[in-house]
């Protein structure tokens, strides 16, 4: 697995960003590496940090590379530090940076990440999980599954907390919240109404987390809108502890929504 820090000029933002990149690798004699056969193209899963952290946080607090490695996926890491991914009523076009700008960035600069949708994952943890479900409603076209860890659905409750006076200038007035951009139930219903591309969801959150029953609203307003959607739910609460254990659960359901579209695919080809 090649670990790359990347460094990148957005012209959304207009700054310069940094970006964490792991690109699969084929290996020989490197002990305790997987080495597997690399392909042409590989999926990509953009996987998005939570409050307080930056692009970093993953490598430094998960397992990421290494179960990367043994499913040949590339990941992205990016930052928007802590504009909730969101195109800020006052500040920066975060949303538009990470959904749009971003994906062609990086397979220009990575020919080899597939530009296919179903090849195409996003996932975070609170804040990146609030991100993860954001990107994948609002460009459904590019991200085919969002994949949840306490995520943070419903940004109602971020007043309450304190020293946060910036979050009129990401979100504007929380008054007019409900059924704008930035509000995910909105999203759901407005895609699936569409008639386009449905993105696949997959949550899982601690049963101490403070977040739990947002995610219970969540999971029960996907199912009743009929999306394809896997909910988890676990002792634990609000931390990296809870969250390190699921990197594996979150790519053996991404591993096996592959294997069963291959499986169909071949099937059709008969």
């Amino acid at each position: 697995m090649a670990f790359l820090e990347v460094n990148i000029y957005s012209e959304v933002l207009k700054m310069q960003m940094s970006v964490n990149v792991l690109l699969p690798q084929r290996t020989r004699g490197c002990i305790g590496i997987y080495e597997g056969e690399v392909p042409a193209t590989y999926p990509t899963l953009y996987l998005l940090h939570g409050m307080t952290d930056d692009h970093s946080t993953w490598m430094r607090r998960t397992t990421i590379e290494t179960t990367a490695e043994q499913y040949g996926f590339a990941v992205v890491m990016p930052t928007t530090y802590l504009g909730w991914y969101t195109d800020m009523q006052f500040g920066f076009k975060y949303r538009t940076f990470i959904g749009e700008e971003l994906p062609k960035i990086m397979r220009s600069l990575f020919p080899a990440m597939s530009k296919k949708r179903e090849d195409t994952y996003v996932a975070g943890n609170s804040m990146g999980g609030y991100g993860a479900l954001k990107m994948a409603l609002t460009y459904p076209e590019t991200f085919s599954t969002a994949l949840c860890l306490s995520a943070a659905f419903d940004p109602h409750w971020l007043p309450n907390l304190k020293n946060m006076r910036y979050c009129t200038d990401i979100f504007g007035d929380f008054t007019k919240l409900d059924g704008s951009e930035n509000d995910l139930f909105y999203l759901a219903e407005r895609v699936k109404k569409s008639g386009g591309p449905v993105p696949t969801v997959w949550i899982w959150c601690g049963t101490e987390d403070f977040l739990i029953e947002y995610n219970r609203k969540m999971r029960d307003h996907l199912t009743a809108l009929e999306y394809d959607v896997t909910y988890n739910e676990t002792p634990g609460g609000h931390g990296w502890v809870c969250w390190e254990p699921q990197i594996r659960p979150m790519f053996w359901f991404i591993d096996e929504r592959i294997a069963q579209r291959e499986a169909q695919e071949a099937g059709e080809e008969k």
